[in-house]
């Protein structure tokens, strides 16, 4: 009732109609067929699986791209990186572009360019071409993303939408733990080109059953697109990021992240008063009218941070603790993936039909916490079985029940037609959330117990990890805030 109500207030105050003849074309089209509407669903979740899969997967290869091309540790960063700026600073305007120019089409074309970026990724014999691949990469995976879980959204409505985001959320935690699995063996086998190539059939695959199996619906009624309002934001998501990113490195105090993160500030004050004055702005403010989508944009962000933090930090708990290679610690991470798959599918859509999204997401961080002060409070003596592994499963746990229930409170307040804005604004929020997390953190391990070669000691670690959990369990409280105003 709440979000329904919530739901017209914005769409007054933006001027646009909930359910216009793009989004009927979409759900007449979905409700074409069960079989069709399954096979559906299965591509727009291998979207996901997709995406986390190739992060996953690069992560393990890294030493051997570094050995092979003779990256230095700032090169085998970027690396990393171009696909981060890429990603997140353009997920808002790609979901923007989805709603205006039609989603299925969003989806192909990302399907298409993250292919070619895979592509030259592969086949790169140097830093500069495998730095481009991975920005290319990072903008085929920003129009893809949105585009699928905006489709995802309005094909399946209601009770349908709980199970729908459980097997997407599904879909992300057998992303992650099939790239720990196969990467090494990939690398180790033929390469670490062979670990880019891996993801080239489902992506072909999936620019050709887009047209057969994904509803048609229509782009939006012609508009202006608000250019000066989308290099606003992407800038300003960019900068963010950039100066994020650059503080574990650089520290917090260089001129460097200074500068990325007064340039970021600026932009946003631009991209505020740009949305202000054009007729038809990429990001309406009036969305921001609703407490539950500032509130839920807020979620994003905080939550982004705690739980994005959680696996950096593990991982490098496992090799600089004790002692593991990346091969074994890569190993050591896949009951957190495996466990996150099976309550994403199995726990979470239960969940969500007996306590709804905000509940399920308070619930997730909570649990969260949990995790990160069992990580931060287990003996160091005892191992990976004891000190490390429930606290990887509690994890694990708070992750699946506090992740796609954030993007589904956000999803609730915006208008069907706002539907891939919805996806980029929870995307990009989380997104910037894992950089500011990543990079506050491993700033306080090290500040609290770090050596000369940047390593953490058992005191940095528990000190990390203690702050997660405080900012995990202030992230629920926020939640709370919600459920409160649903009563």
């Amino acid at each position: 009732m709440f979000a329904t109500v919530e739901n017209r207030t914005v769409t007054r105050q933006i001027g646009t109609v909930p359910t216009d003849a793009a989004v009927a074309a979409i759900r007449a089209d979905g409700r074409s067929g069960r079989p069709r509407r399954w096979i559906g669903l299965g591509l727009l979740v291998s979207a996901q699986f997709v995406v986390m899969l190739d992060t996953s997967i690069v992560n393990v290869a890294l030493p051997a791209i570094q050995s092979d091309l003779g990256l230095s540790s700032t090169g085998i960063t970027w690396v990393v990186n171009a696909y981060i700026l890429a990603f997140g600073g353009l997920l808002l305007l790609s979901g923007r572009a989805a709603d205006i120019f039609g989603r299925r089409r969003m989806f192909v074309a990302g399907s298409a360019l993250f292919t070619v970026g895979t592509l030259v990724a592969a086949f790169a014999a140097n830093q500069g071409l495998l730095v481009a691949g991975r920005v290319v990469q990072g903008a085929g995976a920003a129009a893809l993303s949105p585009a699928a879980m905006s489709l995802l959204l309005l094909t399946y409505p209601g009770q349908r939408r709980a199970r729908a985001m459980s097997v997407w959320g599904a879909a992300s935690a057998l992303g992650g733990a099939t790239g720990v699995m196969a990467g090494g063996l990939l690398v180790g086998t033929f390469g670490w080109s062979s670990v880019f190539f891996v993801t080239v059939p489902v992506s072909v695959a999936a620019i050709g059953a887009a047209r057969y199996v994904l509803p048609r619906g229509a782009h939006g009624p012609s508009r202006r697109f608000d250019w000066y309002g989308a290099i606003a934001i992407t800038g300003a998501v960019i900068a963010l990021v950039h100066g994020a990113l650059g503080v574990g490195e650089l520290g917090v105090t260089s001129p460097t992240v200074l500068a990325s993160f007064a340039v970021s500030a600026a932009l946003i004050v631009v991209f505020i008063t740009v949305e202000g004055r054009v007729a038809d702005p990429l990001v309406p403010l009036g969305l921001f009218g609703s407490r539950t989508m500032s509130t839920g944009v807020a979620l994003a962000v905080l939550g982004g941070a705690a739980r994005a933090s959680t696996f950096v930090l593990v991982a490098l708990y496992l090799q600089q603790g004790l002692g593991m290679s990346p091969r074994q610690a890569g190993l050591a991470m896949v009951p957190t993936s495996l466990i996150g798959f099976v309550v994403s599918l199995a726990l979470l859509p239960r969940i969500l039909r007996a306590l709804g999204a905000p509940r399920a997401l308070v619930l997730g961080l909570v649990i969260l916490a949990a995790g990160h002060l069992w990580l931060a409070c287990a003996p160091r003596g005892d191992g990976y079985v004891v000190a490390v592994l429930p606290g990887l499963l509690l994890v694990a746990v708070g992750v699946a029940l506090s992740f796609t229930p954030t993007t589904m409170v956000i999803a609730s307040v915006a208008s069907e037609t706002h539907a891939g804005l919805a996806s980029g604004l929870a995307g990009s929020a989380t997104q910037v959330g894992g950089a500011l997390g990543i990079a506050t953190f491993t700033a306080i391990g090290i500040s609290m117990g770090g050596s000369a070669t940047g390593q953490l000691a058992a005191s940095g670690f528990s000190a990390a990890f203690t702050a997660a959990a405080v900012l995990s369990l202030g992230t629920a409280a926020l939640g709370s805030t919600i459920v409160r105003r649903q009563r």
